[in-house]
């Protein structure tokens, strides 16, 4: 029985295995850039999704899965213990630019504010570099929680429904991916904050 024609696959992803063969001429594609990201599992199970990498390789073509597409990195794709590994230079030239946001961010040390944010590799989407404007300015205690916010009020194309894979939506993991990015490069500016106990007044 061909994929095609099996049972409860995603017919989809069976006409895209033949349109990447076909495009790619046994070139390397990530899957999650074309034609769309991988939304969720319910447009593309995990289970298609290693049958779909696998039929693909038999045909020599190279091809990632990213979910969320904002995973994608020059090695590796996905997040937790989903992660996966890859070896390929076109795709990864791909992730030198598009896929997993990363910033470089500058903090005034005096006023512990965020006086500059250089995008080394932008979201496909924009979400990336929308965010990193928005974070000039921004105390290095808040710039976690402002670039969730930002993230959630850009048209993230992400699913939002719950992922069985994350027991999370995809848009979540998304935020998260970035927020963490942020939060790691600005602690060292943090103004830790103590509650110490008052005395019980008599």
């Amino acid at each position: 029985m061909s994929p095609r024609s099996a049972p409860n696959s995603h017919s989809g992803a069976a006409q895209l295995r033949d349109d990447a063969a076909r495009h790619t001429a046994g070139r390397s594609r990530p899957v999650g850039l074309w034609p769309h990201p991988v939304r969720g599992s319910e447009w593309l199970p995990r289970g298609l999704a290693r049958q779909l990498r696998g039929w693909l390789e038999e045909m020599g073509v190279v091809c990632v899965t990213p979910k969320p597409l904002c995973s994608l990195t020059e090695t590796s794709y996905n997040v937790r213990r989903h992660r996966i590994d890859y070896d390929d230079p076109l795709i990864a030239e791909f992730a030198r630019y598009f896929g997993k946001p990363e910033f470089r961010i500058t903090v005034d040390p005096e006023t512990r504010s965020i006086a500059e944010v250089e995008v080394i590799r932008d979201a496909v989407c924009g979400c990336g570099r929308f965010v990193a404007e928005g974070l000039v300015g921004v105390s290095a205690d808040d710039a976690e929680f402002k670039a969730g916010m930002l993230h959630h009020h850009y048209p993230c194309l992400a699913g939002m429904g719950k992922d069985i894979d994350f027991n999370d939506t995809i848009m979540h993991i998304s935020g998260n991916i970035l927020k963490e990015m942020v939060a790691e490069q600005v602690k060292p500016y943090k103004q830790e904050v103590y509650i110490v106990p008052g005395k019980r007044s008599e």
